[in-house]
Parts: structure tokens; sequence; C-alpha cells
């Protein structure tokens, strides 16, 4: 990127997080951005020498460049997005719509488009909803399988939001692992989650182009397996200004980030050198929210999530401002979601990306 184009895209970002001090917050930001008093000391701290927000974002650019080297990172905003529709089925509040569109050359995707009745000419805000684990892939977001609570797809539809649910890589072969080599044998040398960082681009690409979204208010949520994506897709693409994510391990030693189908076992070696910590403070200047289980079997998050949090917390405070809108809800559980919960995300949802305040025409 040409030192003209870098410096015109933190004017940018800078311009959209102003605009988002304007928006209402959720009334219960405190409670979920005030850490325990414990953890304080374990957070990193930004990085040293860096104290301008010019600086700043010089450092942000480097993090996401060392990052990009290590993930084999790629993005194909210009390939021609060839939509095309397999089903459509007219639900009460939204139009479920089954679409399949070139993700990347010689490869296409699934996903569920839902579509909210009678937006007229209104420009609609927008969620890229990343699914959890499970031979179902999309249909619990839309309704399609399990109880009402996981239904979120549905659920923010319901709230004025259109909603892609893009089906993840790793249900396209018999086995995870040979879904992971089929999918990389284009991109040699890139780990897993590079081809689901690409792929939620890519969605967010799609939602870009549809006449009826304001592409100025594009969120992110996932659950699980969708939550590791929706940090990612957060912490690389500044189009996403606010995000959820659910239960998806926010430390790299949490969860099982070293399968070859996310970052691979480089991450378990003693001289790795980057930090999740590091695409938090990507993330800061934006509304970031987990939610942790605590405790139980398959339980990602938790009270040991605050180091990583309090890290952008402190890039937020020091470079953009109070309040801080990163934070974790613990709701103690475990590996679930209920519908309290599920309520809570749309909350912060609405907050700040539907009532983001939109652009001038």
């Amino acid at each position: 990127m040409t030192f003209l184009l870098r410096s015109a895209a933190i004017f940018v970002f800078s311009l959209l997080l102003t605009s988002l001090a304007l928006a209402a917050e959720v009334s219960w930001l405190e409670d979920v951005t005030t850490p325990p008093a414990d953890v304080l000391q374990e957070a990193s701290n930004t990085p040293p020498g860096i104290e301008s927000l010019a600086d700043w974002q010089k450092e942000r650019e480097a993090i996401a460049q060392r990052w990009s080297e290590f993930l084999g990172a790629y993005h194909f905003a210009d390939l021609p997005l060839e939509v095309e529709t397999l089903k459509e089925e007219r639900l009460e509040h939204c139009t479920r719509r089954l679409i399949r569109y070139q993700a990347e050359p010689g490869r296409r995707v699934r996903a569920y488009l839902l579509l909210p009745h009678d937006s007229g000419d209104a420009k609609l805000p927008a969620i890229v909803a990343l699914h959890g684990t499970s031979p179902q892939t999309f249909d619990k977001l839309v309704g399609l399988a399990a109880e009402p609570e996981r239904h979120m797809g549905l659920r923010l539809a319901e709230q004025g939001f259109v909603v892609i649910c893009p089906e993840n890589y790793l249900w396209e072969q018999k086995s995870y692992v040979a879904s992971t080599t089929a999918a990389l044998k284009p991109h040699p040398g890139s780990k897993g989650m590079a081809v689901m960082m690409a792929d939620a681009r890519r969605a967010v690409d799609l939602l870009a182009t549809l006449p009826n979204v304001d592409a100025n208010r594009i969120g992110a949520y996932g659950h699980s397996l969708g939550a590791k994506e929706a940090f990612y897709l957060a912490a690389f693409d500044d189009r996403i200004v606010a995000a959820v994510a659910s239960e998806g391990g926010i430390e790299i030693g949490f969860s099982n980030w070293n399968a070859i189908w996310y970052l691979g076992p480089d991450v378990k070696q003693a001289d790795f050198a980057l930090s999740h910590h590091q695409l938090v403070q990507r993330i800061a200047g934006r509304p970031f929210l987990i939610l942790g289980g605590e405790a139980g079997k398959g339980c990602a998050d938790g009270k040991r999530s605050w180091p990583a949090l309090i890290s952008g917390q402190k890039v937020d405070q020091k470079f953009y401002g109070e309040p801080t809108r990163i934070g974790m809800l613990n709701h103690g559980q475990g590996h679930s979601l209920s519908w309290e919960s599920g309520q809570r995300v749309i909350e912060w949802l609405v907050a700040y990306v539907k009532e983001r305040p939109q652009k001038s025409p």
C-alpha cells in the first residue's frame, strides 16, 4: 500500500471511530468492560514507543503484515461474485434465500441470506453470522435446526438486519483434514484460518454489493468455531464496525487453535512470537464483545480471557478515548448460548451497528 493510500485509510478509519462516539451505549456497558481487579497486572501494554495515534496506526499496519505473513492471508476483492440463488422461502419476518457465490477462483461457497421484509428504499444494517462446529453447518443460525435460542441469524433479521451466513469450508470434503488440504492446495504455506478469513471477507464483499445494505453498518457475530472467525474478521477487516465472539477462545492456548484447520502446530512452539493480544489491539476503537461460559466441557472463555481484552482496552483508552467498548459478558453457562445471552448479543449489535450514525447520502 502506498503512503497516500495508507494515509487515506487511516483518515477514514479515524472518521468512522469519531462517528461511533455519537452512538447510544448499551445500558450494561460498564458491567462488561470492567475487568476483575486481580487480572489487571497480567495484561499486555501498548507497544513501547507508540505515543500518538499516527504512531499507533503504523504499528497497527505492521501487526497486520506480520500476521498476514504467518497466515498466508489473501482476499479476492475484485473477483466477480457470480451469485446464484439455489432456493428461497418467505418467512414471517424475512426471506430466507440459499445462495452460492465465487469465493476464490475455482471454488464456490454456499450461504444463506436473510432479507427483512418491507424495507423499501431504506439502507439496512447487516451482519456476517458465522456458524459453529456442526454437520448441520449454517442450519442452526437460520432456523432450520436446533433450539430457538440458536437461531441467531433469524433473530437478527427480525431486528431489521440483512444477515449472511456463509458455510465454513470444513464440510466441503469427508473430514476436516481433507477439507483443509483441498482448500489450501492453491495456497501453499497458508493456514486454515486464512481460508476462513478470506471466505468471511467475501461475505462482507457480497453484503456491500446489495442495494439495500448500508456498507458503513456491517457487523459480525459467531459462536464457537464462528467466534474464531468473527474475531479474525474484525481484526483484519475495518469494514466490520462491531463484533461479538461467543465462546471461541480468545487466547491461543484456550482451545484447539493449533489444529491444521486453524493456525497449525507452529503456535505451540516456544519461539512463536505472535499473540492474539495484538489482534484484540487491532480491533481497538470499535466495539468488541466476548461471551464466556467460564467452566464446563468445551468452555473456551471466561475470567482468564481478560488479559487479552485489557490489552485492547489500553489501546482504546490511550488513542481513542473513553468509554472503551471492548469487554466480556461472562454468563457462566459453559459452551452454550442461552436465549438471554443471545438477547445481549442482539442489543450489542443493535446499539453499535444498527443505530450507528448513518452517513449522509
